[in-house]
């Protein structure tokens, strides 16, 4: 009897564009903590050589396969590519091409900005905004490249195996939006003010809704949220086993070790409605299906949010699994250290949970959108 056929292996430039993501993600997580724990001293920290390293790395490895597909690609291969510039290529490939061209860019605009202003106050900063983009666009790339591997996919075990990537690659655009709204949605003290639902809903339900649309397996959106996760409690754990020091005044808190990033939201319970969900109500009614998913979204991350924060600010969580102790080296301490904060000036009330849902609506039927256009890419 004749074995099974092998699936093929990865091409090897998708396998190279997901590191690179990979790389840029844990990089970014990395220098956060490094400003946090140690301060700026130096451009050359090894977060940003792991930032900057998975910019390179993609935008090489993405202008090696244009480059082929245009001089050396067999007929087939230019058809399926996108043509700029007369050039030809993977539609993936040019996105990530394009993100590593403005993390480039950023670069020494990021260093001319520390060198005028210091640290940054905001994680938003000019430099970071154009940073923010070109990773972004190099993860979206890695997305658009593992799609139309998945659609050609003939055999289930090769269909599970690239979406699987696909779910992995949004869980790090997920990350990726974590990150950019740390301020609002990222302290667990944050979490019994309107402004941290609404931030929520305007972001996470997109790529949860998105890629519960566009990824071949039984529960995508629930995997991309257990990536986020995954990805985050590593970081936590890995990162507290450093020692380090600061090295920029003023000293309020003088840590020992690196500091962790925040707990990861519980992104995996509303993940897992929306999974149930969807597969109840299939394509052809978007616009009903957006409601219900922005609303049940909203429902299932409030309860979840709001019970379990509670628990990370008491001194339950105070310990090395949940990393929540963790205050960077320029905060003073003191009891509002587990308080929820802005809890009389931005309170949770039905009518903001309402305007959270509202959000939520708009988002998931923008995540359909985009889900229903990647369900369709084919090179």
């Amino acid at each position: 009897m004749d074995a099974a056929p092998r699936a093929p292996a990865l091409p090897w430039h998708v396998a190279a564009v997901l590191v690179a993501a990979t790389s840029v993600v844990v990089g970014v997580i990395w220098d956060i903590s490094w400003h946090r724990t140690i301060g700026r001293d130096t451009f050359w920290t090894p977060a940003h050589l792991a930032i900057y390293l998975g910019g390179a790395l993609a935008g090489v490895s993405c202008g090696w396969v244009v480059l082929k597909t245009t001089l050396a690609g067999t007929p087939e291969q230019r058809a399926a590519g996108v043509s700029f510039w007369g050039f030809r290529g993977p539609l993936g490939a040019w996105v990530a091409i394009w993100g590593a061209l403005a993390m480039i860019t950023s670069a020494p605009l990021d260093n001319w900005w520390h060198n005028a202003y210091g640290l940054d106050v905001k994680v938003l900063s000019p430099p970071h905004v154009v940073l923010a983009a070109g990773f972004d666009a190099i993860q979206l790339g890695a997305l658009l490249l593992v799609l139309p591997l998945q659609h050609h996919a003939v055999e289930e075990r090769r269909r599970s195996r690239y979406g699987l990537l696909l779910c992995y690659g949004a869980g790090i655009l997920l990350q990726n939006g974590a990150i950019m709204v740390i301020e609002q949605v990222g302290f667990p003290n944050s979490a019994h003010n309107a402004l941290y639902y609404e931030v929520a809903a305007a972001l996470f339900p997109i790529v949860l809704v998105a890629t519960a649309r566009a990824a071949l397996l039984r529960w995508p959106a629930t995997t991309a949220a257990a990536a986020y996760t995954a990805m985050s409690l590593a970081l936590i754990w890995i990162l507290q086993l450093f020692p380090a020091t600061p090295k920029l005044a003023p000293v309020f808190n003088p840590v020992t070790h690196m500091v962790a990033p925040p707990f990861p939201l519980l992104l995996v319970v509303p993940a897992a409605g929306l999974d149930l969900l969807m597969r109840r109500v299939g394509p052809g009614r978007d616009w009903g299906l957006a409601l219900l998913a922005g609303t049940l979204f909203v429902a299932l991350f409030f309860v979840t949010q709001w019970f379990f924060t509670e628990f990370l600010l008491s001194p339950h969580a105070r310990n090395f699994f949940f990393g929540v102790d963790q205050w960077d080296y320029s905060t003073k301490l003191g009891p509002w250290q587990y308080r929820f904060w802005r809890v009389q000036n931005d309170p949770v009330t039905a009518r903001s949970l309402g305007i959270a849902a509202l959000i939520a609506i708009a988002a998931a039927r923008i995540g359909l959108w985009w889900g229903n256009w990647m369900a369709q890419v084919r090179r």
